[in-house]
């Protein structure tokens, strides 16, 4: 989705003398924007951005004015993060990771079924790096793009190529060299890389260093102390990770290179002392939904997702938008009569409840548009499981926000 940066500088004449205005570092809320997301664009905290723009909550709305550093400070916002977009001449998009046809169609103001047609699509699945067609244009429908070949796990003459879900960590623990080195010899400021890219894993121009050994699962036999790694599961913080390798959060953030708290599946982060952590079972990646539909099975699959980001569009472990984390989790607890739906699909496909129990829905109307337009899952007590601009939480419904936009509980048809 396409940021800007506005920098807004006036000059006016007054009495034959010029009169300046500082610049600002502002950023223009876009539809699908969240603090989360646009505190990750500028390298700050919601905290931050809730704080220079007097927020009381998360909610923001289309074409809302952020400021997005310090007012009087001489530190300016870091350059926004380039993203591919519609080119002008060509018309086309190249597939991000993370990107759907929904959000590709949305961004791009045509349908799913244009998309899938311009680019010979069956299905919804698209892959990073794909180049897709965003209108009509003229000339033939282009053929799908092949699928990329994967890297190969040797590097040729002493780089590498950068595959989805790659860090410089990971890299720089596969071929024994150190963040700070990648970063030198790539010319890399903070930790941004991308599908694609060719990195230098070598100080020289000759052969790359072969791969270091996979380091040992946390899971199995170790020394006590030493360099370890450990593997980022769904749900895992910071402190989490702390508790179970008995080091501090500052610790863990200094040896990889961490300026936030923020954690993604699949990361592979650096120990360097403590004790061996007691490792749970590995989850199972893609489990069997049960024979019949459990509320107990419901609850504990939401909480166990717990800290995942939001997705617009989302609906799988990596990320979900609040529609998308209640057709997971029903699926996962055994109901395969619920359908993926929007907000306002599931609210049609319910009934209202006077005495709520855990496992109903409960519905909320006119947060970033008019009507029903969020959901999420009771969970007792006066509170509710969904996802959120801040990922899966648990809320109380007397927070002063949401109390205000509740529209009522509701139980499935289905069930």
């Amino acid at each position: 989705m396409k940021k800007t940066l506005t920098t807004v500088a006036a000059t006016a004449v007054l009495s034959s003398s010029f009169v300046s205005y500082a610049a600002a570092s502002t950023h223009k809320v876009e539809s699908g924007d969240s603090l989360w997301t646009i505190a990750r664009e500028y390298d700050t905290t919601v905290s931050n951005l809730k704080n220079w723009n007097k927020l009381q909550s998360e909610l923001i709305y289309p074409n809302q004015l952020l400021k997005v550093a310090q007012s009087g400070s001489n530190v300016t916002a870091p350059p926004k993060k380039t993203e591919n977009k519609s080119n002008s001449s060509n018309k086309t998009y190249t597939v991000k990771s993370g990107d759907t046809l929904g959000q590709i169609a949305l961004t791009h103001s045509v349908s799913v079924s244009e998309l899938s047609s311009w680019n010979g699509i069956k299905g919804h699945l698209i892959y990073p790096g794909q180049v897709l067609k965003v209108s009509k244009g003229s000339g033939s429908t282009p053929s799908p793009a092949p699928a990329p070949k994967p890297a190969p796990s040797q590097p040729q003459g002493g780089t590498y190529t950068v595959k989805s879900g790659d860090t410089l960590g990971k890299i720089a623990l596969t071929y024994s060299v150190s963040v700070s080195e990648l970063s030198s010899w790539n010319g890399i400021k903070g930790h941004l890389i991308y599908p694609g890219q060719v990195l230098k894993v070598s100080k020289g121009n000759g052969q790359a260093p072969k791969p270091a050994p996979t380091a040992p699962s946390p899971s199995k036999p170790e020394p006590e102390s030493g360099q370890q790694s450990y593997t980022v599961r769904s749900g895992d913080t910071l402190s989490h990770i702390s508790m179970k390798f008995d080091v501090s959060v500052a610790e863990l953030k200094s040896w990889n290179g961490l300026k936030n708290d923020f954690l993604r599946v699949g990361q592979i982060l650096q120990v360097k002392s403590g004790k061996k952590p007691v490792a749970p079972p590995p989850k199972q990646e893609t489990p069997k939904a049960p024979a019949s539909f459990s509320v107990d099975t419901l609850l504990s699959e939401a909480k166990s997702h717990m800290g995942t980001p939001y997705v617009w569009g989302g609906s799988s472990a990596g990320g979900f938008d609040c529609s998308g984390f209640i057709y997971y989790v029903f699926k996962q607890a055994g109901s395969d009569s619920v359908k993926r739906l929007s907000s306002e699909g599931y609210y049609s496909r319910s009934y209202y409840v006077n005495n709520p129990q855990p496992g109903d829905l409960v519905f909320f109307e006119n947060t970033y548009k008019k009507g029903i337009s969020h959901l999420g899952i009771y969970v007792g007590n006066n509170q509710f499981i969904h996802a959120g601009d801040n990922g899966v939480e648990i809320t109380s419904l007397d927070n002063s926000y949401w109390k205000s936009k509740f529209d009522g509980f509701k139980k499935f048809y289905e069930l």
